[in-house]
C-alpha cells in the first residue's frame, strides 16, 4: 500500500541519503513530494524550494540535523502526518515532545532499512 511520504532536506546529490531515499520511495510504488534548498526533479519528483501545504501526507522523513529542523516545527505538525521518521543524524527530543503533544507518532529508523526490510 502506497504511503504518501514527504521529504524534508532532499537533495538532488546522487550519493546523499536523502536522494537515495526519494528515489527508493519511488521504487516501492509510494507517492513522493519533497522539500530541499535547490530545486529540481529526481526519480520524477519535483523538489520543491517552498513550503506546501500538501494533503494526506501519511510520513515525513526527515533529513536535517536537529538545529535546522527548528524553524519547520510548526509546518511538520500542520501537516499532520500520521509518523515522522527520524533518520541518522536527525534524532531531535524537542521535536519528539512536539509531535507527542500533537498525537502523532514517530520513529528513530532508517528510511532505507525500512523499505529495504519491509517495515515500511
Amino acid at each position: 500500500m502506497s504511503k504518501k511520504t514527504l521529504v524534508i532536506g532532499a537533495s538532488l546529490k546522487p550519493n546523499r541519503y536523502s536522494n537515495i531515499a526519494l528515489r527508493k520511495l519511488v521504487n516501492y510504488n509510494h507517492e513522493v513530494v519533497a522539500f530541499g534548498m535547490k530545486a529540481g526533479e529526481e526519480a520524477g519528483v519535483v523538489i520543491d524550494t517552498e513550503l506546501k501545504d500538501y494533503e494526506a501526507i501519511d510520513t515525513i522523513t526527515l533529513y536535517l540535523n536537529p538545529k535546522r529542523q527548528e524553524e519547520y516545527y510548526n509546518y511538520i505538525v500542520s501537516l499532520n502526518p500520521k509518523r515522522v521518521v527520524f533518520n541518522p543524524g536527525t534524532e531531535n527530543p524537542d521535536l519528539y515532545a512536539i509531535l507527542k503533544e500533537n498525537d502523532i507518532a514517530f520513529e528513530v529508523a532508517c528510511t532505507l532499512v525500512l523499505l529495504s526490510t519491509n517495515q515500511y
